[in-house]
């Protein structure tokens, strides 16, 4: 038995989502009731996660932790139990320099990972506990990713970076806020801290189970409870576990998923080191290295806890008819993004459309029944990819027509080249991939620029498996 169809056949948690979620204020984002975030993205099993906690007013709380996965349809099994906790009111740090946000708060507490917890996407479920019965209680996540250096079928690489982007905790502190304009101006000069909390998730729809727990339970979820579900052999990492190409050179496949959006430049060599190492590189995912967003250190010297958008991938960057562009002038653009992935960013994105069939008789369908010209409603959105890169043996498997801002035409291609070792790269070129492998607990469907999956579809699981077969040989 795998360990991760022996972990799933541990009993999943009845309540682990948020059932009590309070914002500051309509429309807000942040919960200053109970708030809180970890010390690291990811750690390993016997490392030490430092987590920090704000309560206002000062109230006991308790934390658990619980990995997510299958588990019998549940999503997540509880890992552990800590507290009760003395809370209080920690300070919003001043904007610093780059209006950047950097929590230095009072630690609450330290986990030291237990060896059997195995590498996944862990939540923290922060609850407050009121003196009496007659008071509300309320809740929000901390997030983290068990990581570890074994050997595995299947490397996922979590869109943290993307997650942190655009997390706008305590108000108006994205990537994309200068604090004068409203909504999403995309100021040069910004950088972002992993030592602060994650806000409610405001891009494109509302999700309250979103409060702390990034994006993973928005778009990337729905993959890893199918992988799960499978029994695949799947092990976890973050965004800055890729600034070295090790972790991923003991795996036979590796998985982009979801929006991934925000890269290090050494994340892109990386991947390219993996590919010509005969690992195979599966982008189940769309808008995926847009933006060169290099690490730097915290200002206590922790390692990749700061980012920033120094500058465009080159496929972007030689559109140039993007006004956000022109803001970047003067700076070092990026690798070709399309000579990893198979296919380039697009601009203006920001759309949807259906995933259309344009060579049936490939391997990729095998299975599936689909013909030319049949389409996937609404799977592709709500960024994609566009032309195809002039590469070797490269196909497009998919392609057709998006709608940006839901009336304008665009084109989008799904792509699948040769690697040098009988590995291969494929590109969905679509944030929403995972929507059509299934629908766990806590999470919730999208909808956005008049355009929506429509939810787990047989062709798409089919798909992936004709992917995972052919790339771990099983």
């Amino acid at each position: 038995m795998s360990l991760i169809t022996a972990e799933n056949s541990k009993p999943g948690s009845t309540d682990w989502q948020l059932t009590r979620m309070r914002l500051d204020k309509n429309e807000g984002i942040r919960t200053s009731f109970i708030e809180g975030y970890c010390s690291r993205q990811s750690v390993k099993a016997g490392e030490t996660l430092d987590i920090f906690v704000s309560t206002k007013p000062a109230s006991r709380f308790k934390l658990e932790v619980f990995r997510s996965g299958y588990y019998g349809r549940r999503g997540a099994r509880l890992m552990g139990e800590y507290g009760p906790f003395e809370g209080k009111e920690q300070i919003v740090p001043e904007i610093g320099g780059r209006r950047l946000r950097e929590c230095r708060w009072d630690k609450t507490t330290s986990i030291t990972i237990p060896q059997d917890w195995l590498s996944g996407v862990y939540l923290g479920r922060l609850t407050t506990l009121p003196a009496s019965p007659d008071e509300p209680y309320w809740q929000s996540y901390v997030v983290f990713i068990v990581k570890d250096d074994r050997k595995a079928d299947i490397l996922l690489q979590c869109s943290d970076n993307t997650w942190q982007a655009y997390n706008r905790w305590p108000d108006t502190f994205s990537l994309y806020d200068d604090g004068v304009h409203p909504g999403m101006v995309s100021p040069p000069g910004i950088d972002i801290s992993f030592d602060r909390p994650y806000g409610k998730y405001r891009q494109i729809y509302e999700n309250p189970q979103s409060v702390g727990s990034g994006e993973w339970l928005c778009f990337e979820f729905p993959m890893a409870y199918w992988l799960e579900q499978r029994g695949y052999d799947v092990t976890y990492c973050s965004n800055s576990d890729m600034v070295t190409p090790e972790r991923g050179f003991k795996c036979k496949a590796w998985i982009s998923g979801g929006h991934d959006e925000y890269w290090d430049v050494r994340q892109y060599h990386s991947a390219m080191a993996m590919r010509d190492a005969g690992v195979s590189l599966l982008f189940l995912s769309g808008n995926s290295v847009c933006w060169v967003s290099p690490f730097r250190d915290s200002s206590t010297g922790v390692p990749n806890r700061i980012i920033t958008r120094e500058a465009p991938y080159a496929g972007l960057a030689r559109q140039q008819k993007f006004d956000e562009l022109k803001k970047f002038e003067g700076h070092t653009t990026g690798p070709d993004e399309g000579l990893l992935m198979g296919a380039i960013n697009v601009i203006p994105v920001n759309g949807g459309g259906d995933w259309i069939c344009t060579q049936p008789e490939h391997w990729l369908f095998e299975g599936t029944g689909m013909k030319k010209g049949d389409s996937i409603p609404g799977m592709v959105g709500w960024e994609y990819h566009g032309d195809p890169a002039k590469i070797p043996g490269l196909e497009v498997v998919a392609g057709g027509t998006a709608w940006q801002s839901g009336v304008n035409p665009q084109q989008w291609t799904a792509t699948i080249y040769p690697g040098p070792k009988n590995n291969f790269v494929f590109n969905a070129a679509t944030i929403w991939w995972a929507q059509g492998l299934s629908k766990p607990p806590g999470h919730m469907p999208v909808w956005s620029h008049y355009s929506r999956p429509h939810g787990p579809d047989p062709r798409v699981q089919r798909i992936t498996e004709n992917l995972l077969r052919r790339a771990i040989g099983n």
